[in-house]
């Protein structure tokens, strides 16, 4: 009893003073004491050191490791040999080394250490670690794309002192591997586009035991070797220094792109220093950072360590699978004169430097060589991302917190009567009894059903908050299970991991323990979160994890998980584990019913996109973090996790009414679009805002209502070949240079449609590039603007979102407000073609119930559309499967109501009706065409009313 109320009273000191600092800190910035620098990371700053040594010492420099020619074996599309080591004292490491050529094109150049692989090493402090480097990062990322090559073949070429491989499409692709100094050129069409070590960094810190009193006696720096000390906490480091490091140059790309996350520009900067630059490399570590600060490369939430290098005509790119702590330095220099790399575009090489704390090396090399074949071979790896249900696309209302279950059902009611359409609300930490997961307040949510319910008439869905830190209270069923069944991450003493969090003493779930999945699995089941329903779903927050009284407000990196890991080698995976055990839980929560699950996730890695969405964090409500979250949501995208988005509005402290109405009109061109605020922020629900701001933030709303339907068919595509849902510039004009670094605008998937949000005060227009000669029309009056390589002056009244359509495109939309969007389901749909120079366009169109995986079997409908000659045509690209006539005989009744022509030909004017053929008909019916001339710039227009068409079936309106 006295233990239970000692551990009472340290939850509530803790509360208090977690409640004090989130009411004095927003003031501040981010504590920067609270997380490494370089020079603060020993083996950042050993390898640092070795590319400064390296570079000091030019051409006489020479990498210490050599692939023996005698151990080189090539068999079906596999290369495998051993590197040589030597060291300073002419010691000789064995490095297994394995070449995969794979059927996607890709390659894959993996390096291990044969005592680690064998375990002939000793472990220190009598710990239980596991002797290897970490093995099994690839087991929560990669999904598919390893087939071995059987075509790739031995260069008969090959100059002594090298091995050649032909591979890829044609044996177009060629890895040029020479011996020593070991160094891998990757080629496409004769040219060197990405090379491995050619800089000499590779750096394997091999194992070597721990001679006491001789620390110093070596020209290297042993201070951090054995043990790091940062923030009070030692890191005790039974295995000794095991970092590894490589450099990867890009010859003749001046710009990279991708590892997120970061909150910084879309072409990654230099990370040496120099006016523009950064100081520190990118780190990816992730971690809760308090108010992170703009345009630095300091860790953030999530890492996918996938980075793109783009010239005109060529995107190649470089996958780090590595979950430990990683740094990537970035320099740019003046085009390589390496006679391999016969490049006639280098105006510059970038050259990088990625370098992790512990693991294996294990590097994946795509050649694209558009952005588009990256996405692909990339999500062919890692998994594309999950086709979410429908209602995850539309608006969420989230706050930190709604306070009682009658406040849930009075916001919902509150929207309905300002017509304001939202899908979801949100729950926050406070919805717990005493903090405690999969509980209810008993005196603020006495009736969560009631709650569901409600929100349940207008189809509309609650998410709530279920961390991966249990509250560790003897009473509370979760932490009796967790501990009892042997399921909680452990400290490197081999004891149960104590830890602070929201609920004060707590334990932290291990997911890498494949029981604890099944275990995590019926916490979920109805009968076990009591009053949850099928309309609830899940919010894995603070699961980088983050550890209030931890390291860098983390887990100590000693900590030991499932299969005697230490928390240093999985860190950057520990995040998705939770994800994947929550998806696996939310399947089939009800055996029977198996539904699409929707989670949104903070911490990620590389694979996290089969499974959540994300959210760049806790953001500021200032111009600056609005313009920033838009490369921020890009660089995503391009890294394979296009279900991104910020808090709208910003998470600390209180927006003006210009920049709320702003953040939603930019918003609205995230993927995933939620409001959300912290605790002590003023209410800040669209309708509560004065006029004319809840109008303007209300039509903002529903604008992106309007274009679910070219949403969901960007998220389809997504889904089935790895591409962004918004597009930076670069990836859809590759050739176009001035477009390169351009990140405050984006195109909506492959629709033509070209936002440019304000993200600037007191500001009423907007220059949007346009990259080609087609013409642009604004998206609600039709002026033309044209003119390639131009910036263009577009009016941003505080009403209007900058919004232009590149002719050539038919969009679809649905244009009957409602409550939610599947309320949407039955209504029908609205055609905008845009003809192009050429007077033609094309669109597509993808529906399926947004629910279940019935379009696994063929219920689903997928339409292309082409104007051409004056017709307007309906084909089929979907795949007849068991579902599919029925699902077809559901949507029967789902039509085209309006087809709307902008641009039309001018004989239009004399004509007053359209002829429109379903079916193969062999007479068709005719529905009504009005022309309206424009002045002043803008484009004519025609309107088909009543065309009548089904959605789903194969038809021709002929103009």
């Amino acid at each position: 009893m006295a233990r239970s109320q000692t551990a009472s009273r340290w939850t509530l000191l803790l509360s208090l003073v977690v409640l004090i600092a989130c009411i004095v800190v927003p003031g501040l910035a981010v504590k920067h004491e609270n997380f490494k620098t370089c020079e603060q990371s020993g083996f950042c700053k050993r390898n640092r050191a070795l590319a400064d040594n390296a570079s000091a010492q030019g051409a006489s420099w020479s990498s210490p490791y050599e692939l023996d020619p005698a151990t080189i074996h090539f068999k079906d599309g596999q290369l495998t040999g051993m590197l040589i080591k030597t060291t300073a004292t002419n010691e000789k490491i064995r490095l297994p080394l394995t070449v995969s050529f794979l059927e996607s094109g890709a390659a894959r150049v993996l390096v291990d250490e044969e005592k680690r692989m064998k375990g002939d090493i000793e472990v220190r402090h009598g710990s239980k670690v596991n002797k290897k480097r970490y093995d099994e990062a690839e087991k929560w990322v990669v999904v598919g794309g390893l087939e071995i090559s059987k075509s790739a073949t031995l260069n008969a070429q090959t100059k002594t002192g090298f091995t050649n491989i032909l591979y890829g499409p044609n044996d177009n692709f060629q890895a040029i591997i020479r011996h020593a100094p070991f160094e891998v050129d990757f080629q496409r069409d004769g040219e060197t586009h990405v090379q491995v070590n050619h800089q000499g960094l590779l750096n394997m810190e091999h194992w070597r035991p721990k001679v006491e009193g001789q620390e110093g006696e070596s020209e290297e720096d042993e201070s951090t070797w054995w043990e790091e000390t940062f923030g009070g906490n030692t890191d005790s480091k039974p295995r000794g220094p095991e970092s590894v490091g490589l450099d990867v140059t890009f010859p003749g790309y001046t710009h990279v792109f991708g590892i997120p996350e970061h909150a910084d520009s879309l072409s990654l900067r230099e990370t040496r220093g120099g006016d523009g630059n950064h100081e520190n490399p990118y780190r990816m570590y992730n971690s809760d950072v308090f108010e992170y600060e703009l345009n630095s490369p300091m860790t953030l939430y999530g890492s996918i360590p996938f980075m793109q290098a783009h010239r005109k005509g060529s995107t190649v790119g470089v996958f780090w699978l590595n979950a430990a702590e990683t740094w990537v330095d970035i320099v740019k220099k003046a085009g390589s004169s390496n006679p391999l790399s016969m490049s006639a575009h280098s105006k510059k090489d970038t050259q990088t430097h990625w370098f992790s704390e512990a693991g294996r090396i294990d590097l994946f090399v795509f050649l694209g060589p558009t952005p588009q074949d990256i996405s692909k071979t990339y999500g062919q790896l890692t998994g594309y991302t999950q086709l979410p249900q429908h209602f995850a696309i539309a608006y969420h209302q989230c706050r930190w917190n709604y306070v009682t279950d009658e406040d849930v059902k009075e916001v919902d009611a509150k929207f309905d009567k300002y017509q304001i359409p939202y899908d979801v609300i949100w729950l926050d930490l406070e919805y717990t009894d005493d903090r405690k997961y999969f509980t209810w307040d008993p005196l603020t949510f006495p009736n969560p059903k009631g709650m569901q319910e409600k929100l349940d008439e207008s189809e509309r869905k609650l998410v709530v908050l279920i961390d991966p830190h249990i509250k560790n209270k003897d009473n509370f069923y979760v932490s009796q299970e967790l501990t009892s069944k042997g399921l909680a991450v452990l400290n490197k003493d081999g004891e149960i991991y104590d830890g602070w969090c929201w609920p004060g003493s707590s334990n932290w779930v291990d997911c890498f323990n494949p029981a604890a999945l099944p275990w995590w699995n019926s916490l979920h089941k109805y009968d076990k979160f009591k009053g949850s329903m099928p309309n609830l779903f899940i919010w894995n927050d603070m699961n980088e994890p983050s550890v209030f009284n931890g390291p860098e407000t983390t887990m100590p990196k000693d900590n030991m998980h499932y299969g005697d890991w230490e928390h240093r080698d999985v860190h950057n995976v520990n995040g998705i584990t939770l994800v994947n055990a929550t998806y696996q839980a939310m399947l089939e929560r009800k055996k029977g019913e198996v539904r699409r699950p929707f989670i949104l996730t903070r911490s990620y890695y590389a694979g996290a996109q089969r499974m959540s969405a994300m959210w760049t964090g806790d953001n500021q409500a200032t111009w600056d973090h609005l313009a920033i979250s838009l490369p921020m949501v890009l660089n995503n995208g391009i890294a394979g996790f296009p279900f991104a988005g910020a808090d709208v509005g910003g998470f600390f402290h209180n927006p003006d009414k210009e920049l709320l109405s702003r953040w939603y009109q930019a918003g609205i061109w995230y993927p995933f679009f939620r409001a959300h605020a912290h605790i002590d922020t003023r209410r800040r629900e669209p309708y509560l805002i004065s006029e004319p701001h809840r109008t303007i933030i209300s039509q903002a709303i529903r604008l992106r209502y309007q274009l679910l339907p070219a949403w969901y068919t960007a998220f389809h595509e997504a889904s089935v070949n790895g591409t962004p849902i918004v597009y930076p510039q670069y990836y859809l004009f590759p050739d176009d240079e001035q477009g390169f670094t351009i990140d405050d605008q984006l195109y909506l998937g492959k629709t033509g449609l070209l936002a440019k949000p304000v993200v600037k005060e007191n500001t009423f227009t907007t220059d949007i590039y346009i990259a080609d000669d087609e013409k642009y029309y604004d998206y609600f009056d039709f002026t033309v603007y044209q003119g390639a390589g131009q910036r263009h002056t577009v009016p941003a009244p505080e009403d209007k979102v900058p919004l232009l359509m590149q002719g050539g495109h038919i969009i679809p939309r649905r244009d009957r407000p409602r409550r939610s969007s599947a309320l949407m389901k039955w209504d029908p749909y609205t055609f905008v073609i845009t003809l192009n120079k050429d007077g033609e366009a094309d669109g597509s169109i993808y529906v399926d119930d947004g629910e279940t995986f019935e379009y696994e079997r063929g219920a689903y409908i997928h339409r292309q559309f082409h104007f051409r000659d004056s017709t307007l045509t309906s084909e089929n690209l979907g795949i007849k499967g068991a579902k599919t006539a029925e699902y077809l005989k559901t949507m029967a009744g789902v039509t085209v109501e309006r087809v709307i022509v902008v641009d039309p030909p001018t004989e239009w004017k004399d004509k007053s009706s359209v002829t429109v053929i379903e079916d193969g008909a062999k007479a068709g019916s005719t529905a009504s065409l009005e022309y309206y001339e424009q002045q002043d710039g803008k484009a004519a227009y025609a309107v088909v009313k009543s065309p009548n068409v089904s959605i789903g079936k194969t038809w021709r309106i002929e103009f």
